[in-house]
């Protein structure tokens, strides 16, 4: 296997700038989103593993990495809207969509609304149950990122930051996948997401499983940490779906078990 070449664009968009991969290889497109806190960054192995027989793109979403971060409501709506201009940006009209966690909520949200533009669409690891407590949409002063609002940044050094993410975080998956937000500043080292983004996407998540039923397009559902119960209701739901459940429980399925997991994205790849 070849090692395929990824090119780094800014797509200027109505709304905002998306900082994105893009192989430019020949083949159907597939279109990658990370999940809340993530990069482009976490599909670099999808990317090697099928950069030779398809295009892939994977943007920075908004108020993450090196795209805009505008104050906005962040809502699976509008960030649906943003890859809709993008896919507009770079004249693609039919693409396989993959998302994980935040982005499988986004994924969803986009194929029930935008059929047109969407062969078939991966939703991993992500419940489309709401939160457990009603949301209490505080003023937007209020609002915090649960995750990294208690962080001392700008760390002052790097052995810094990394030994307190290391910490701070459960597993090496995790520790990576915020160290490829960390970033050298002139203040020290901060985070490429905004907090204040990740706090608003939080404040408005709801539940999704009405719109499952809209999904007409094959689906491939992939279980990972994500309860049990949820799984089997969203399976249920979704007329045409392929549904795996990973022999471990790692949110990052794409990344704790890749052998597994590439084997069950063929699976589906073969039946689109």
């Amino acid at each position: 296997m070849g090692k395929t070449k990824i090119y780094r664009n800014i797509a200027k968009l109505k709304s905002i700038d998306m900082f994105y991969f893009d192989t430019k290889t020949q083949g159907p497109t597939v279109l990658c989103l990370h999940g809340l806190w993530g990069r482009a960054e976490t599909w670099s192995d999808f990317i090697q593993h099928y950069g030779e027989q398809y295009r892939i793109i994977a943007p920075d979403q908004r108020g993450h990495g090196l795209s805009s971060k505008p104050e906005s409501e962040y809502t699976t709506e509008e960030m649906a809207g943003d890859i809709i201009e993008l896919l507009n940006f770079l004249k693609i009209d039919s693409v396989i969509l993959v998302g994980h966690s935040m982005g499988g909520a986004i994924v969803a949200y986009l194929t029930a609304v935008y059929p047109k533009y969407v062969k078939a669409v991966a939703i991993l690891d992500i419940s489309a149950a709401g939160p457990v407590e009603p949301n209490k949409l505080l003023d937007k002063s209020e609002r915090s990122d649960p995750m990294t609002k208690d962080w001392p940044l700008p760390f002052a050094t790097l052995n810094e930051a990394m030994n307190f993410i290391k910490q701070a975080t459960e597993s090496n998956l995790e520790y990576q996948h915020f160290m490829n937000s960390l970033v050298e500043t002139l203040e020290g080292y901060q985070m490429l997401f905004s907090s204040k983004a990740m706090a608003s996407y939080l404040a408005h998540r709801q539940d999704w499983f009405h719109i499952l039923p809209n999904i007409k397009c094959l689906v491939l559902l992939i279980k990972g940490a994500i309860a049990e119960e949820d799984f089997l209701k969203m399976k249920s739901l979704i007329p045409n779906c392929l549904a795996y459940k990973m022999s471990n429980t790692n949110h990052n399925v794409h990344l704790g078990h890749k052998r597994e997991f590439y084997q069950y994205f063929d699976e589906y790849l073969k039946r689109i």
